[in-house]
């Protein structure tokens, strides 16, 4: 068996890579890893609003059970919800059953430890080993078998927990919430509605096959438009389990990742809240961002590409705020994972705060065009070693200076290179990526 976890859990096509008997199987493993024979251990499980996500949940619960583990079952959430659950109802561990923002065929299951933080490399590794040869976890009868606890009141105290994280109501304010058909749906129109704005739900109406169908996250000119046409002072875009958020302005602007994390991180220094006033992002983190928090006073660690290298460093240096360009921002203080809903509040919280509109709060950073492109090679690992591909990288980081970047790297899951550049200019960048990926294409044998 090739490695089954991937950089976010479990995911696959659902009813053929990731079918039901490999969801029991895996409720089996991971109940059995992750509650060490305990009595009387819990996990709670929550899902997106995918059709696969009934056969999957049944499929996953029954194999926590067969093993003597109960299952707390809360429905429909978002991932981070399902991490504040499972430290909030004191569980063992925790599951989510999505695929984030990927097409409604795919699904995927996410585990968390009963503190709320994703699994280490090495437990899932012993998760899977379970998975290779005979069966031999336990097999409980009678009284031993495990319960399911229905808790669909659950989201509610999470919908409340929320609440609770901002100082200021937004009575007055007119927000557009583009929910993704997604785990979104109910809880950002409830939280919002209770903090007193002024609601405008959009794609809040899941039918089990159109989570992330040209809305939510990925499609921000959906919001836009919605955000224009109703005159809102805010609309604010969530994935199909609400990790991540994207935003846009009352003009309509975008308001990414780096722009959240810009914005929150000033507001959050100025307060004294931001530990060793350091921002934790990743290498793909757009130039202007940089140059942005280097004007704040604000430190930045940079990490590889992934969330969970993001929170790998926050835990390590005692850091509060992270996330990545895509908008899954983390802020420590409130969650333990990325948190659409909550980077949402937190974003509003700021506006209602300083009493300015988001445009002007957007104007603490200016976003660098930035051009990526994608060379299919034949060797993708060979490109550090190439003398040729080294010098043409030079030769346009001099060019840049220091106004742009250049960031090439291979793709962790196909056979890529991943040329990428940002500069002050779109068309000139363009030039330079594409003289870096015609030398890469040379050299490394494009197929």
């Amino acid at each position: 068996m090739g490695r089954l976890f991937g950089t976010d859990g479990v995911r696959g096509v659902a009813n053929t890579e990731l079918s039901a008997e490999l969801a029991y199987r895996l409720g089996r493993a991971a109940a059995y890893i992750l509650t060490r024979g305990k009595q009387g251990a819990r996990i709670v499980v929550g899902k997106d609003t995918r059709i696969s996500g009934d056969m999957l949940e049944a499929a996953l619960i029954s194999g926590i059970l067969s093993v003597g583990v109960n299952a707390i079952r809360v429905g429909v959430v978002s991932t981070p919800g399902v991490a504040y659950l499972t430290r909030t109802l004191k569980a063992d561990a925790g599951v989510m059953i999505s695929a984030s923002h990927n097409p409604v065929a795919d699904n995927g299951i996410k585990f968390f430890g009963g503190d709320g933080f994703k699994l280490l490399d090495e437990v899932e590794a012993e998760i899977e080993s379970l998975l290779e040869g005979e069966d031999r976890m336990p097999r409980p009868t009678a009284g031993d078998i495990g319960r399911v606890e229905e808790r669909p009141d659950a989201v509610v105290q999470y919908i409340e927990y929320l609440q609770t994280t901002v100082p200021n109501r937004f009575d007055g304010l007119k927000v557009v919430l583009d929910c993704g058909n997604g785990a979104a749906y109910q809880i950002a129109p409830e939280v919002f509605r209770r903090l007193g704005a002024e609601v405008i739900a959009i794609h809040a109406e899941p039918n089990g096959v159109n989570i992330n169908v040209k809305c939510g996250s990925t499609h921000p000119d959906v919001v836009r438009e919605a955000v224009l046409q109703h005159g809102a002072n805010v609309g604010l875009s969530f994935d199909g389990d609400a990790d991540r958020l994207i935003a846009v302005d009352e003009q309509g602007q975008l308001v990414d990742g780096d722009y959240v994390m810009a914005i929150l991180g000033r507001s959050l220094k100025a307060a004294g809240q931001l530990p060793h006033n350091t921002i934790v992002t990743t290498v793909m983190s757009n130039v202007g961002f940089v140059k942005a928090a280097k004007e704040l006073g604000i430190d930045l660690v940079r990490t590889a590409v992934g969330d969970r290298y993001v929170m790998e460093a926050m835990r390590e240096g005692g850091y509060v705020l992270g996330g990545e360009q895509s908008g899954h921002i983390i802020m420590l203080q409130h969650n333990t994972t990325g948190d659409g809903v909550l980077t949402a509040i937190q974003l509003t919280n700021v506006l209602v705060a300083e009493g300015k509109p988001l445009s002007e709060l957007r104007s603490v950073m200016r976003s660098y065009p930035q051009v990526l492109v994608n060379v299919r090679v034949a060797n993708k690992e060979a490109w550090e070693q190439n003398d040729a591909i080294r010098q043409a990288i030079r030769s346009v980081e001099e060019k840049l200076g220091d106004e742009g970047r250049v960031l090439v790297r291979p793709s962790g899951t196909e056979p890529l290179i991943r040329v990428m550049a940002e500069g002050p200019d779109e068309q000139t960048v363009r030039e330079y990526v594409n003289r870096i990926a015609d030398v890469v294409k040379k050299e490394l044998g494009a197929t």
